[in-house]
């Protein structure tokens, strides 16, 4: 029995885990943050940091001295050089050599130093990277997410004008009944109803196809459970409008990545012609090494038996210690031309950061006209849909009492249902510009009121 109540308990649990699962409605916030945990752009942004990371490694390590080992063994045969005595000799016999060997880098034209300089400018450059994938994957979540809600509200819209058709094919009919309108009204208001089942039938698959979208950029797989919380978004900030486009630039520079990423590139290309710069100077090395040999055909002069390995090791064994100087005088031109190359790649950049500059303006300006001009088609469409609701109201009692015909009726439904759609289209289209413009400004996209 205690067994029993264990296993009841631990279904409802289950159960209960399993339902709040499926229950569970995402908000913004936790749209954004999944996205940017789970994303695939971003994943592969994260790598290139690591990548950088890497490469900065490397650049520490090259100030250090390397070592390496090595040796040998060989069976010769026939006239070879004894690696033990440097002479010929025309037996068999067998010869081992080992050394050690060190170097380091005394002077390169500070190649070592600048190679570091540009490991940590090309590390930056891969985290202002990965802040503009988050940025823009932020703002591609909050797209999809708009669009789920306008997909909502399109559909509430368009059940709603049925609701009232489905009540207008009541009152239609006792109309008929009664002899004051012709049958032929009453078709009609059924034609409207079938349309309007249909317009509701498209706009369910269009929500399910804005829910997938999302739910696939999350990488959630239950498509069929994914939903949004249902967010009141009937009142929104518009103060970003309040802002002066030049404000908005100026903050868009110091908040967004297109120009940290534009600079970078910029600083790296003029490091890169300093690093080219640095093959015309001399490059000098220190080593050292030791080394030792054995030869099973070395032999004691004064007993002429073998000498044994070990003492042959002590023996034969050397050191070398030494300086190594490189001096450039000519490579075909190849550093000429790297140097030409690197100074283009830097006018080049310096041409992308200016450009990036004008773009970032130019979308700034843009985004800020786009939102006033979304604020004033709004405003139109509510009063729009105003007026197209006070006449369809006019023309529902003139039908009711049979003063007006389905012709004319069913016009100013039509108009009054399109200012409808026109209120929620044009709602949605506006808040997700003012959110562009948020963006600009550096709010968090996370917000929608």
């Amino acid at each position: 029995m205690l067994i029993m109540k264990k296993v009841i308990s631990l279904l409802v649990i289950l159960i209960g885990f399993s339902a709040s699962a499926q229950d569970k409605k995402w908000s913004l916030q936790e749209c954004v943050e999944h996205a940017l945990e789970n994303n695939i752009s971003i994943l592969q942004s994260d790598l290139n940091v690591d990548l950088a990371d890497i490469d900065k490694s490397q650049a520490v390590s090259d100030f250090f001295p390397n070592l390496n080992g090595n040796s040998s063994y060989n069976r010769n045969t026939g006239a070879n050089i004894n690696p033990a005595t440097n002479q010929f000799e025309n037996e068999t016999f067998k010869s081992m050599s080992a050394s050690i060997n060190s170097s380091v880098n005394l002077s390169s034209g500070l190649r070592n130093w600048k190679n570091l300089q540009r490991a940590k400018l090309n590390q930056l450059a891969a985290s202002y990277q990965l802040d503009k994938m988050k940025d823009d994957i932020a703002l591609f979540v909050a797209n999809s997410y708009l669009q789920i809600l306008f997909n909502k509200e399109q559909l509430k819209v368009l059940n709603t004008q049925n609701d009232i058709t489905k009540e207008n094919i009541n009152r239609t009919q006792e109309l008929v009944d009664a002899g004051v309108l012709p049958e032929g009204d009453l078709l009609e208001i059924k034609a409207t109803d079938a349309t309007q089942l249909q317009q509701i039938i498209d706009a369910e698959n269009a929500l399910f196809i804005s829910k997938l979208g999302l739910a696939q950029l999350l990488k959630v797989q239950e498509y069929e459970s994914f939903d949004i919380e249902e967010t009141d978004i009937s009142l929104f900030s518009e103060s970003i409008l309040s802002e002066k486009p030049t404000v908005i630039i100026e903050k868009a520079k110091e908040e967004l990545n297109d120009i940290k990423i534009a600079e970078s590139n910029y600083e790296l290309a003029r490091k890169d012609l300093e690093i080219a710069k640095t093959s015309n100077f001399p490059t000098l090395a220190g080593f050292l090494g030791y080394n030792t040999r054995w030869s099973s055909s070395s032999l004691d002069i004064t007993t002429g038996e073998q000498i044994p390995f070990i003492d042959q090791l002590y023996l034969f064994d050397g050191t070398a210690l030494g300086l190594q100087l490189n001096v450039p005088v000519f490579n075909r031109n190849s550093v000429k031309n790297n140097i030409k190359r690197s100074r283009i790649n830097v006018e080049n950049n310096k041409y992308l950061l200016e450009q990036a500059n004008l773009d970032l303006e130019s979308n700034v300006y843009q985004a800020y006209n786009d939102a006033s001009s979304s604020k004033k088609a709004y405003e139109a469409a509510l009063k729009t849909e105003e007026a197209r609701s006070l006449a369809f109201n006019y023309a529902q009692e003139r039908y009711n009492v049979g003063l007006s015909n389905s012709f004319d009726y069913n016009q100013s439904r039509s108009q009054f249902e399109n200012a409808q759609s026109d209120v929620v289209r044009t709602k949605f289209d506006y808040i997700f510009k003012l959110k562009v413009l948020e963006f600009y400004f550096g709010i968090p996209i996370t917000e929608l009121n």
